[in-house]
């Protein structure tokens, strides 16, 4: 009789799945014009986890994801996502925004506000026909103020990889939007500080920003002494320490991640190999992510309410950001089909708003449901940038605004 299957091989069986499935689908069915790899992962990740396979086949979910192999997957996501973070947080350029802070501030607010707006009325209706959509530990303020923000978001990383796919980067539109992006993406850090504030715990999270802003000035002198190659390492020493002591707080360890990054130099690092460490990353461990993101999605109040409720939030996501960046662009007089361009680019959510919603349900703040409901919204919105902006670009294709 052989022997029972070791936790060790049940792991690796998962990672084999976990890499292998979204690959094939994406290479074997072409999707990457509505639904680049990183999307096709994000669905494998729900269509794997307990709502639907798990579901079908609870046999096959019970011998594949047992606990033991879940908490190993869940230690690479954890590390995987924060790292992710604490890239985006360095690849903010916050002195650029700085320089050009009317045009950007108007168009980055307009861009974030009225979708927020939008998100948290979509937020208002949900509660009020069920209250299975705010968390044991949530209150009506924080699900209606957290669900409007995750309408109003905008992945940084991921706007860059498509921005890559449309060759736009680095033309002068890109580098506007990448700059929008940006403070939108600074906002939903302290619009989730806001959200998580704990007045029981308000002297470990002051000290928390006290400590945290003395070190970074440690660092920061640090960071200008040593070699290159040595910064990596140091950064990711700071990078666990910063995620430790803000959970320790009750910030959540990814807001330590966000912050880890934010106060870094991006021209401390070199711009090819931090693409190249963001790729690596990308390919090699966030797809783990992606599946202990889908072992999340739950459907306990209805399918059918759950995909209306996703579908109120897509809605109110893409109007209300399509509405602020045209109010925005009234306002500065862009060029005729900037406003379009912009707003459908700045639709990308997936990544961060999924981050977002996360932590919202590691605290309790939202249930599974809305936690699933939000997940749907992020990738409804990610798959409609390049079905969207590709046709735009080629009206565009050598205009004025193509070249600033």
């Amino acid at each position: 009789m052989p022997d029972a299957i070791t936790t060790t091989e049940l792991f690796l069986l998962a990672m084999l799945i976990i890499f292998s499935a979204p690959y094939l689908v994406w290479r074997l069915f072409r999707t990457d014009y509505w639904a680049p790899l990183v999307v096709v992962q994000i669905i494998g990740g729900v269509l794997l986890g307990p709502g639907v396979l798990g579901a079908a086949f609870p046999a096959y979910y019970d011998f594949v994801f047992p606990p033991e192999v879940v908490a190993a997957l869940n230690g690479i996501a954890w590390w995987a996502v924060m790292i992710f973070v604490w890239i985006a947080g360095i690849e903010l350029d916050l002195r650029q925004a700085w320089t050009r802070r009317g045009e950007t501030g108007v168009a980055a607010g307009m861009a974030m506000a009225v979708p927020l707006l939008f998100g948290a009325a979509a937020a208002v209706v949900m509660i009020s026909t069920s209250p299975g959509w705010t968390g044991a530990e949530g209150r009506t303020w924080q699900v209606v103020l957290g669900i409007g923000m995750a309408c109003a978001v905008t992945a940084l990383p991921i706007l860059v990889l498509l921005m890559e796919k449309l060759e736009i980067l680095r033309l002068p539109i890109g580098q506007r939007t990448l700059r929008y992006a940006s403070l939108d993406d600074i906002a939903i850090w302290g619009v989730l500080a806001l959200i998580l504030l704990d007045w029981e715990r308000i002297g470990r999270q002051g000290g928390f920003l006290v400590g945290f802003a003395a070190a970074t000035f440690a660092l920061r002198a640090l960071m200008r002494r040593i070699p290159e190659p040595d910064r990596w390492y140091v950064s990711l020493i700071w990078l666990a320490g910063c995620g430790l002591a803000a959970d320790w707080a009750g910030l959540h360890f990814m807001v330590g991640a966000f912050l880890s990054g934010a106060v870094l130099d991006a021209d401390w690092f070199d711009q090819k190999r931090m693409d190249q460490f963001r790729h690596h990353i990308l390919v090699a461990v966030m797809p783990v992510f992606f599946l202990s993101t889908g072992l999340r999605t739950q459907w306990d109040v209805g399918g059918l309410m759950v995909f209306g409720a996703a579908g109120l939030l897509l809605v109110a996501s893409v109007s209300g950001k399509l509405l602020g960046v045209r109010i925005a662009g009234r306002i500065l007089k862009w060029g005729k089909g900037e406003a379009g361009l912009i707003g459908w680019l700045l639709q990308t959510k997936a990544l961060i708003m999924i981050i977002f919603a996360n932590i919202l349900l590691d605290k309790k703040i939202i249930t599974n449901e809305t936690f699933t409901a939000l997940l749907l919204m992020a990738v409804a919105s990610t798959m409609l940038t390049i079905p969207m902006v590709a046709p735009r670009l080629r009206k565009l294709a050598g205009a004025v605004d193509r070249s600033g």
